[in-house]
């Protein structure tokens, strides 16, 4: 395999350095927003700060086609992006689903007028969209979903709750697989709707985490009345629409998920650490450990390069981005609780305490990285997608 970019992709690489070390001053600190710490208004109305400045520079969808607000970026450099953004220790806005999920889902399903009235909002971090799939009962299993749109005159009527709803408090539109055919099999009796958050019968409910943060929501839905312009396909056949933003969720592209990140933190934290009168980062075995990490992170970069080379030759993503996502997380939190064991009794200070080290972060971490598990399809539903759609093993 050959690792080197071409002349083009190499110019659009210099091109956005130059942007970042020019605008990156702008961007709120993201040792914290990339693992959830920083939340509130106050944190999510920087995030949008950061997400309008890019979009200034046509930088918050470089992949997205030029009349859209885009780029037009292809694989390769959507590859250079994230690495550019790594290296300037800055990550894309965190601003809701618009932009990785719903925008890239309505680009392929919408009409076009749905398509000039929601994309460029969405380009311009003006709205905001959360994800409304998971239902109490309805989580893995998400085709079993119980939320009842139906038809009255020129609007769905839509009741039920949706769960798990990430930034749904900062929302101001979902998007929602809801169920019109009850009488269907499960699968093709489910529609996608477009339905303004600011609606009456809608209520935001906060849930909160373990790390004490709210970043998930529950949804109510009481008799809100949606357009059936807003349905996104055809009616009936929206699990179909809902598969496509799922892929959009779940493909790695190529890189290590951050993972390569952690451990150079990880090997910082050990140098910085006194045990028996010299550093953790001098005893063997710390050493061995960081290092296991960092050749698990380097195999999950180059797994990500085989779902890039199945791109680069116009076939879909494949099994690898479950395969990312599965020991991506379980490599996130086995670094986790292995910087507890470094950290010792320092491990047990909550995050922002007095005498907390690097603030308590890797605490916070610690709690939080079990949700990764289970977001995005859980780590039981990626090992059954593995085991019959790559091993061939028949099904339970």
């Amino acid at each position: 395999m050959d690792f080197n970019f071409n002349p083009e992709d190499e110019a659009f690489r210099m091109e956005f350095r130059e942007w970042l070390a020019a605008n990156k001053q702008f961007a709120p600190n993201m040792g914290e927003t990339t693992i959830g710490m920083a939340e509130g208004r106050g944190e999510f109305d920087k995030q949008k700060v950061w997400a309008k400045k890019m979009a200034e520079g046509r930088w918050l969808a470089p992949t997205w086609p030029k009349q859209y607000g885009g780029r037009g970026a292809g694989i390769l450099q959507n590859i250079v992006y994230g690495e550019e953004l790594a290296r300037a220790g800055v990550t894309a806005p965190m601003i809701g689903m618009g932009v990785s999920l719903f925008g890239p889902t309505l680009l392929h399903w919408g009409t076009e007028e749905q398509k000039q009235r929601f994309i460029p909002p969405i380009m311009k971090a003006e709205e905001v969209w959360c994800q409304g799939y998971s239902e109490p009962g309805s989580g893995s299993d998400l085709a079993s979903l119980q939320t009842r749109a139906v038809e009255d005159g020129d609007y769905f009527v839509v009741n039920g709750q949706k769960v798990w709803t990430s930034i749904a408090q900062h929302a101001d539109w979902i998007f929602l697989l809801v169920r019109t055919d009850p009488d269907a099999p499960k699968h093709k009796g489910i529609s996608y709707l477009m339905v303004d958050m600011h609606s009456p019968g809608v209520t935001v409910r906060p849930l909160v985490q373990i790390t004490g943060n709210k970043g998930f929501n529950e949804v109510f839905f009481e008799d809100v009345r949606v357009p059936k312009k807003n349905l996104v396909g055809e009616k009936n056949s929206g699990w179909q629409v809902a598969i496509t933003t799922l892929m959009f969720e779940r493909s790695g592209g190529g890189g290590d998920r951050g993972g390569m990140a952690q451990v150079r933190e990880l090997a910082k934290l050990a140098k910085s650490l006194q045990r028996n009168g010299a550093t953790a980062w001098e005893d063997a075995s710390v050493r061995q450990k960081i290092a296991e990490f960092a050749c698990e992170a380097t195999a999950l970069r180059y797994t990500g390069y085989r779902q890039l080379t199945r791109r680069l030759k116009g076939m879909p993503p494949g099994p690898e981005g479950s395969m990312m996502k599965l020991c991506g997380t379980e490599l996130n939190m086995r670094i986790q609780l292995f910087a507890m064991e470094l950290l010792g009794p320092y491990s047990q200070i909550e995050y922002k305490a007095p005498f907390a080290i690097d603030k308590g972060k890797w605490s916070f971490r610690m709690l939080a990285a079990r949700g990764g598990t289970i977001a995005a399809g859980s780590n039981q539903i990626q090992h059954n997608i593995i085991g019959e759609r790559v091993l061939g093993l028949p099904k339970g």
